[in-house]
């Protein structure tokens, strides 16, 4: 068990899961890889670690970051886990049945996980942003608040845009309209040729009516 963090002269929270259902030796492994890492990295190797006491692990350091920020009123993005430790819990015997009536005794292990999280001091905080600014990039708190100042620059030049919808509109009844009238040009041009058919056919039919005209007059021929 570690002691190295005094939370009465260092601003930070604690968290412990007690009674938990792996061995101790298996949550130091993955403790091993979190201890004295900024906060952020410390979830990602949480996120990707594929040992099973990662999970564990994972939600007492969630839950020591909840006692930081809201117990302490400390920013999250400030964090690093400062110490972490697993301790030898009570020892669960069973039974496990044999062959030829015998039986063989098992023993279940636990422990108890504890993480701390503390603040980064002054001179670590300045480092670590020139590191981001180094490479392009920033925290969740600049990102939060450039969004937040984008977002209130849009919602200042709205009365700018509220124009464009009005121009939109007109835009839209000018092609309904040049719409309508090619509709009513094309239902004209098939109107006059619906007539010219009809013309046709009773022409065709008045030539079928009149056979005078087709069959010679047999007097004629001779």
């Amino acid at each position: 068990m570690s002691g190295l963090i005094d939370l009465d002269v260092i601003a930070g929270a604690k968290a412990t899961h007690k009674y938990a259902r792996l061995s101790a030796s298996k949550a130091r492994v993955v403790l091993n890889l979190i201890r004295d890492e900024d906060l952020a990295l410390a979830r990602d190797r949480l996120r990707f670690c594929e040992r099973g006491a990662a999970e564990v692990v994972s939600k007492v350091l969630e839950s020591a970051v909840a006692n930081a920020t809201n117990n302490e009123q400390l920013d999250a993005d400030e964090l690093y886990v400062a110490e972490c430790w697993a301790d030898e819990g009570p020892v669960l015997k069973r039974w496990r049945p044999r062959a030829r009536g015998r039986a063989t005794r098992i023993f279940k292990q636990t422990s108890h996980i504890t993480v701390i999280v503390a603040q980064l001091s002054p001179e670590e905080l300045e480092m670590r942003e020139a590191r981001l600014a180094a490479s392009g990039s920033q925290t969740a708190a600049a990102a939060r608040a450039a969004r937040v100042a984008a977002s209130r620059a849009g919602t200042d030049t709205g009365e700018a845009d509220e124009t464009a919808p009005e121009d939109a509109d007109a835009t839209a009844t000018d092609n309904v309209d040049d719409i309508d009238d090619a509709a009513d040009e094309a239902a004209d041009t098939a109107s006059d040729d619906i007539e010219a058919i009809d013309a046709s056919d009773e022409a065709g039919e008045a030539e079928a009516a009149d056979p005078e005209e087709d069959v010679a007059d047999p007097e004629e021929k001779n």
